[in-house]
């Protein structure tokens, strides 16, 4: 009897997988549906909100279907067998290879997949490098609240690869106040695979709804998920591209406005693990460390402190996350300086030649009517060329300063812009995206790209390409490194080695170099390799000073630029500001002018100037304005200049300097005590100057 029962069972079963195996997948309008024959075996219907519907395929008893950027694995009766998770929308489905392959389309480009066997968990063969699109890296917990509560249970259990509409299952289980049924909604919530994005939009969710222990698993999944895509903590992340990963700042954001500190460092240690370099995070580390120092916790208030201050380390001339706008204000400073500086020099030079200036161009026609007339002879009778050659060369030196410093305002301003590009704050480097906005940035030929596209290669699994990169940079420590990586994975140690030895004798302060031989440096990237990816090399990533010479060069190249280049100053880009762009033109045009007059001999009037009383007054009051003959005129004249720009913001018509407030009490003091010392040597100058003067006119 018993032996009857199984036989039947076993013909029953076999039965069932026939018809499983000979059901065909149709899919009308928005609805999959299996059928055998005229039997249904199930269906599945899609919101039109989830995306475009592409396939459906049959491969090895298989059905797969792309839903907007996912495609799903499912058996013979529309149960899901596997997710995969997809950087955009897919557009193709082929499997007359033998394998699945997946055509998917971004913005303005395409990339292809191959897809693993279903039941090793779906996964895809290649690397998969999200872009910073909410569409896409927010789509699971998209599709989990389309479902309507009446469904939730049935579409949970269609769907168990959706963490989400787990977790709505606890909600609502909370709610009836089942705790059990609650607690195994959590459970299966943590079950499966996701993509990092949903695992921190997962965490948030599950911390909203009291699960701390749940939320931090989470947040851990993440941590794993995203190194083994290559996510790294020495990449900057924008406030884009960290919205569409969770927004785990903002939920911190959150967190801190409601007291809740403990949660709020669960948060910080992720963001400080993965994201370390994300946008504003100085600013919200910062108020963390001033909420714990309102606790009392001075100890752990200061640790933070000390790791924000540990990040400026490979930022824009160690400066940190405000550098470009650091330099910036710096030479904004530096530049009304010079203005001032030059301008109160010119007018004293003025002064002093104006009597002998209009007698020298009474026989021309007068001080303005010889310029049409006798232009030559009229530009040789400038108020220039009555100075000395010593005060001349004074001239030309801070014209020359004001050039280079306005150069520099326009470079720090296009630098910052360029550092901020999208394609270099994702949080790593290749993938489809990243390389069609690389392609925008115009980056030039020279090593530090080479590194960086090489670095982008390697990361997506292409060796070849990226040792070919790699070999144009040659003696850069950092690509040495990376090759030695290369050589490591393909079984050559001697080789790797001698590379990362080389890597670390040319830049001894190299951290991915000094783990590859075995040392500990403690910095956020080693940390995080040594505990999420063991046993790896760790690659070297470029700093803002290489992107910057990648993107556009140092300031001495963009100087040199601009000076074979002139007309390049008014064309527009990332940014430039084309009032800046015409104060530079105008700026080389003085300084070519000065540069002549340089060259011709003083007018016959030059001697009988004198010292006239407008030009005494002039040289008393503005201190050093008198004294170009010699150098320190000059640096008095700009010592000057500089603590006149520094307390300018007390007007309110200017900005302060981020690192220069005269508001505060102690710059104010340094400020107006560096213009006190100004007028006090002025006026020993001035003194010896009168005197000496005196002397002379007695002695003739």
């Amino acid at each position: 009897m018993r032996c009857g029962v199984q036989a039947l069972t076993v013909l029953s079963l076999l039965a069932l997988s026939a018809g499983a195996a000979g059901a065909d997948a149709v899919l009308e309008g928005r609805t999959l549906r299996f059928e055998d024959g005229s039997r249904l075996l199930g269906s599945r219907t899609y919101p039109g909100a989830l995306g475009e519907l592409t396939g459906p395929v049959t491969l090895e008893g298989s059905t797969y279907l792309g839903v907007g950027p996912v495609v799903y694995a499912l058996d013979g009766e529309g149960r899901v067998q596997a997710r995969y998770d997809l950087p955009g929308e897919v557009t193709g489905l082929d499997a007359s290879g033998g394998t699945l392959r997946v055509s998917t389309r971004g913005e303005d480009y395409t990339e292809r997949f191959t897809l693993g066997d279903p039941r090793g968990g779906g996964r895809v063969q290649e690397r998969v490098v999200f872009p910073p699109d909410p569409e896409v890296t927010g789509w699971l917990a998209r599709a989990a609240e389309l479902v309507l509560p009446g469904d939730l249970a049935r579409a949970a259990q269609e769907d168990p690869t959706n963490a989400f509409l787990a977790l709505r299952e606890a909600l609502e289980a909370a709610r009836r106040g089942d705790t059990f049924a609650s607690l195994n909604a959590v459970r299966r919530s943590l079950g499966g695979e996701l993509p990092f994005p949903a695992w921190v939009s997962l965490a948030a969710g599950l911390d909203a709804a009291g699960f701390p222990a749940a939320a931090d698993l989470a947040l851990d999944r993440a941590r794993r998920d995203a190194a083994a895509r290559g996510i790294d903590p020495e990449v900057s992340v924008s406030r884009a591209s960290l919205f569409a990963y969770g927004n785990p700042s903002g939920y911190v954001g959150t967190l801190l406005s409601q007291g809740r500190l403990g949660r709020a460092e669960a948060w910080l240690r992720y963001l400080r693990d993965l994201h370390p370099r994300f946008e504003g995070g100085p600013a919200l580390y910062a108020r963390y460390a001033a909420l714990l120092d309102a606790q009392g916790r001075g100890g752990e208030a200061e640790e933070w402190r000390q790791f924000t201050r540990s990040l400026r380390a490979g930022t824009l001339y160690n400066l940190g996350a405000e550098g470009p706008r650091v330099v910036r204000d710096a030479l904004r400073l530096v530049t009304l300086a010079l203005l001032v500086s030059l301008g109160a020099a010119l007018l004293t030079l003025t002064l002093r030649a104006w009597r002998a200036q209009g007698e020298d161009t009474r026989p021309l026609g007068g001080r303005w009517a010889s310029w049409a007339r006798h232009p030559l002879s009229r530009a040789r009778r400038s108020v220039v060329t009555y100075a000395s050659f010593g005060e001349r060369l004074g001239l030309l030196a801070l014209a020359a300063g004001l050039l280079t410093s306005l150069a520099g305002w326009q470079w720090a301003n296009t630098t910052a812009a360029r550092l901020r590009a999208p394609a270099l704050n994702i949080g790593t480097y290749g993938g489809g995206w990243f390389a069609a906005r690389l392609n925008d940035l115009d980056l030039r030929p020279v090593p530090d790209t080479a590194l960086l596209t090489g670095l982008a290669a390697q990361l997506d699994g292409d060796a070849a390409a990226a040792r070919a990169r790699l070999a144009r940079a040659p003696g850069n420590a950092c690509a040495l490194n990376n090759l030695g990586v290369i050589a490591q994975e393909r079984g050559d140690l001697p080789g790797a080695r001698e590379g990362y030895r080389a890597a670390f004798a040319a830049r001894p302060d190299l951290a991915a170099a000094a783990y590859n031989l075995g040392l500990p440096p403690g910095t956020p990237g080693t940390v995080f390799q040594r505990t999420y990816r063991p046993g790896e090399p760790r690659l070297c990533y470029p700093d803002d000073r290489s992107l910057a010479r990648a993107l556009g060069g140092d300031l001495s190249v963009t100087l040199m630029r601009d000076l074979r280049r002139p007309l390049s100053l008014l064309a527009p880009g990332p940014g430039q500001s084309a009032r800046l762009g015409w104060a530079l033109l105008a700026a080389l045009a003085g300084l070519l002018a000065l540069a002549l007059l340089l060259l011709l001999p003083r007018p016959p009037g030059a001697a009988r100037m004198g010292r006239p009383g407008p030009y005494r007054l002039a040289a008393l009051l503005l201190p050093g304005s008198g004294l170009l003959e010699g150098a320190w005129g000059g640096v008095l004249l700009l010592a000057w200049g500089v603590a006149l720009a520094g307390l300018a913001p007390l007007t309110g018509a200017l900005r302060p300097p981020t690192f220069l407030d005269p508001a505060q009490p102690s710059v104010r003091t340094a400020l107006l005590a560096l213009l006190a010392g100004t007028y006090a040597l002025n006026l020993a100058a001035f003194v010896a100057a009168e005197v000496g003067h005196a002397r002379r006119g007695r002695e003739q």
